[in-house]
């Protein structure tokens, strides 16, 4: 677990703003020469990831951030295509970049050749924790419920997920932890994957507290464990894997990066109006009312969230036969 991190919950976030410990000092002044800078964000807009970018960029330009940013939706190849736009761009302050752990699982599937270490790490934000969910009809109703079942029946039990993706690795995951194997199926999204578990064509696919919320509290969906260190207040009912005896925390975790070579003036410039906007009450409020913890990490501790990540799920993917990688 990497040290420094700052979780920002009501008390948290009431301390800090007390206190004055945290984002109260003005951005450092770095030479910057556009007036407007660009946020790449890979995925397209209105989306959820979309969505929690454009509440912290208009914190940040709130702050009178010099230069402003501004969004800009480049979509497609799972993320991909914005992030092969972000890795050429010029290492000015100009450009920055939307990064979530598809940066990690897109290298390891071999879709592009490159991954989070080609850019600068500025700060993590938020972590959106993942729920294992199932269609109603399964006879297990929780995670080591189902853990046994599939111990009985190694890769029969359907998983819901985008191959190579996020969805597809948080059960990788839990079959590093639990000793298991599911059948995994795929899906090109969320919503196709929300689809399918509510039609119960498949028995498992990750899900998260923002699209599914309604349907765990009318039964057309169950939640079989949540992947935070502690219970959602949303969902009190809801074990997490830890409670369930399996240590996996995880989330979807998005955050900010440079493009390699840019000046640690300019890093320590966006990470301070980042890090800011992480205390900014109204973003806390916005982001719990998503399902979603501002989570923040600074340059160095991001470094480092990243570089132990990275190293475990290339573990995991050589294990499963999922890297592509020499």
């Amino acid at each position: 677990m990497v040290k420094g991190k700052l979780l920002l919950g009501a008390a948290a976030l009431a301390t800090a703003l007390v206190t004055g410990g945290v984002g109260s000092a003005p951005a450092e002044a770095a030479d910057i020469s556009c007036r407007t800078a660009k946020l790449i964000v890979p995925w397209g807009a209105g989306g959820g990831t979309d969505v929690i970018f454009r509440v912290f960029v208009e914190a940040v330009n709130n702050q009178g951030a010099e230069p402003q940013l501004q969004v800009v939706n480049i979509s497609g190849q799972g993320g991909n295509k914005g992030a092969k736009e972000a890795v050429r761009a010029k290492p000015d302050g100009c450009t920055l970049f939307a990064i979530h752990q598809s940066a990690i699982t897109s290298f390891l599937n071999g879709r592009v050749d490159f991954t989070w270490d080609a850019f600068e790490p500025v700060a993590m934000l938020t972590r959106t924790p993942a729920i294992f969910g199932a269609n109603p009809d399964v006879p297990y109703n929780n995670v080591k419920e189902l853990v046994a079942a599939a111990k009985e029946k190694p890769g029969e039990i359907v998983a819901g997920g985008t191959l190579g993706s996020t969805s597809h690795f948080v059960f990788l995951l839990l079959e590093d932890a639990a000793g298991v194997k599911f059948r995994h199926v795929s899906y090109d999204g969320t919503r196709q994957r929300m689809t399918a578990l509510l039609a119960k064509n498949i028995e498992l696919g990750e899900i998260n507290l923002a699209s599914a919320k309604q349907y765990i509290a009318t039964g057309e969906l169950k939640a079989l464990g949540i992947t935070t260190p502690e219970r959602n207040g949303e969902i009190p009912e809801v074990m997490t894997l830890q409670e369930q005896g399996y240590d996996m925390v995880y989330g979807t975790d998005r955050g900010i990066m440079l493009p390699k070579g840019t000046s640690q003036e300019i890093i320590d410039h966006y990470g301070s109006l980042f890090q800011k906007a992480a205390t900014d009450p109204a973003v806390v409020a916005e982001m719990n009312a998503k399902g979603t913890e501002v989570v923040y990490l600074g340059p160095a501790d991001y470094t480092a969230y990243f570089e132990e990540t990275f190293a475990n799920w290339k573990r995991i993917a050589t294990e499963v036969g999922l890297y592509k990688g020499n």
